[in-house]
């Protein structure tokens, strides 16, 4: 039952980071990195269980609910991307939403908005992550 419970959680959480317009092509905002919002487009992959080494994924925290974007690691023209390849880390917290932001929003955004924050606020032992999928997606940087 815990194995269902859990593959449930995990296709949902797969789920949660696939913009609802996403059928219509290119979607809207859908991550921070470093700061700056990036939009991208579904694909129907699922890397999760193909032995592909840790080094060959970044990492998307999934704030699913608390605040309106996840947060990833690494982005285009970053050293060590990875071309969207991508393991996602669900985010739960020790504290509240609000306490975790107001002690680990370094720039003020009223978000966690990019991995460093993220990190301090993991470090410190405000926000717990869990193992969620591994899948492909762009990164599209939005029109300006």
């Amino acid at each position: 039952m815990r194995k269902v419970i859990l593959t449930a959680a995990v296709a949902a959480a797969a789920l949660a980071l696939i913009p609802l317009n996403a059928s219509a092509g290119v979607g809207g905002p859908a991550f921070y990195v470093d700061g700056v919002l990036y939009r991208t487009v579904a694909t129907p992959t699922d890397l999760s269980r193909t032995g592909a080494p840790d080094h060959s994924f970044d990492t998307i925290y999934e704030f699913s609910g608390d605040q309106p974007y996840n947060v990833a690691t690494a982005g285009p023209g970053d050293r060590g991307y990875n071309g969207g390849r991508w393991r996602v880390e669900v985010v739960d917290y020790a504290v509240d939403y609000g306490s975790a932001l107001a002690g680990f929003d370094a720039n003020g955004s009223r978000d966690f908005d990019s991995s460093a924050e993220v990190e301090s606020a993991i470090e410190a032992g405000a926000i717990n992550t869990s193992d969620g999928p591994s899948f492909v997606c762009p990164v599209i940087p939005l029109p300006r």
